[in-house]
């Protein structure tokens, strides 16, 4: 990864065909005079800008002419490995394709800013800002060769999940960001269908987050989805915070149920993983086990101290495994953190500290 902030600052390319677009995010990213904007109308632009002069960050939108966003990740991966920022409108199609943007490369996904609303363009600016100085600090490791995931699906359909009746007795609490949509993939796949529910904030643009636990949903022996508003938690059940709402966990009786507010940024965040592990602590106390994953800044760490506290197992994901050591590096300096491991060895791990 080429080194950001040299003697020039954090140099940022944006590529995209909307003039508003990219006068928008110069305008935001030039209030940080630590970083530099360049910017390019397409793809083609883009890269014979880049043979100049490589930047530390691309930021790039993916329906654009003479050459597509996706293919364009991939040509940046294969022969100048650069952090990526996708730049995605909300409609179903730019959904998908960010995700095979995520798939192809990209670190992060953010939704392109609005205008004309003081407040959620306030919020867009923390939120790309974030993006890129997180994006500037990824590993960005080689791209295994692409396979094509052919599943038993395909010659026979897979019957509706059963979920355990069993109530629970404690929960497995998940916050990440930058490289956390892989992490939890990887996680989320190692779990069997008695697992403790799980419940997960992952730093996502609203309806990403609906489309990220759908595709989690097919790939994975447990069920996923994005919470809902007075849903009960449930072994063999992973539910994913809506974006753009914090998520917390009440109990009710010998219940656990979601709750779904909104409320302003915290830890610069909405939702907040902060949010979701108070909550946590207060309502479950010993009986869960908290887990800090990849991604940029302090959200978290705070929250899962208060889990640790509470008596709760605390686990970060360790530096070598992470796209962005930011959040487990911040829990592990505040005394958060009893264990640090390998994403591969998570999921077992967690399992045998809530069954203590």
């Amino acid at each position: 990864m080429k080194t950001p902030l040299n003697g020039n600052g954090l140099q940022v390319l944006v590529v995209d065909d909307s003039a508003m677009v990219r006068q928008v995010m110069q305008a935001i990213l030039a209030t940080d005079r630590r970083i530099n904007v360049k910017a390019a109308a397409d793809p083609l632009i883009a890269w014979g800008k880049m043979q100049k002069e490589c930047p530390d960050v691309v930021i790039t939108d993916l329906e654009m002419p003479r050459m597509d966003g996706l293919t364009f990740i991939r040509k940046i991966m294969e022969e100048m490995p650069t952090p990526v920022v996708v730049c995605s409108g909300l409609a179903t199609r730019g959904t998908e394709l960010a995700f095979r943007a995520l798939e192809e490369g990209a670190v992060e996904v953010i939704t392109k800013p609005k205008v004309g609303v003081r407040d959620f363009l306030h919020e867009s600016a923390v939120t790309l800002l974030d993006a890129v100085w997180s994006a500037s600090q990824a590993q960005i490791k080689p791209r295994p060769m692409a396979v094509p995931r052919v599943t038993a699906d395909a010659v026979l359909p897979r019957k509706s999940k059963s979920l355990c009746t069993a109530p629970p007795t404690g929960l497995i609490a998940v916050g990440a960001s930058t490289g956390g949509t892989e992490a939890l993939r990887l996680f989320l796949a190692a779990l069997p269908t008695d697992c403790p529910p799980i419940v997960i904030v992952q730093h996502m643009p609203e309806v990403f987050t609906r489309a990220f636990a759908e595709r989690l949903n097919k790939e994975c022996a447990i069920e996923v989805a994005e919470a809902r508003d007075a849903d009960r938690l449930q072994n063999g059940r992973a539910l994913i915070a809506p974006g753009n709402r914090h998520m917390l966990i009440n109990r009710r009786d010998e219940e656990f149920v979601v709750q779904i507010i909104d409320g302003p940024l915290v830890s610069r965040h909405r939702p907040s993983v902060d949010v979701l592990f108070r909550s946590v602590a207060i309502s479950v106390g010993a009986k869960a086990v908290g887990v800090i994953m990849t991604g940029m800044g302090d959200d978290g760490a705070e929250g899962l101290c208060e889990m640790k506290k509470a008596g709760a197992a605390t686990i970060a994901q360790d530096e070598a495994s992470c796209v962005v050591f930011g959040m487990p590096k911040e829990a592990i300096s505040r005394g958060a953190v009893d264990v640090v491991m390998p994403l591969e060895q998570i999921a077992r791990a967690v399992l045998s500290l809530q069954a203590r």
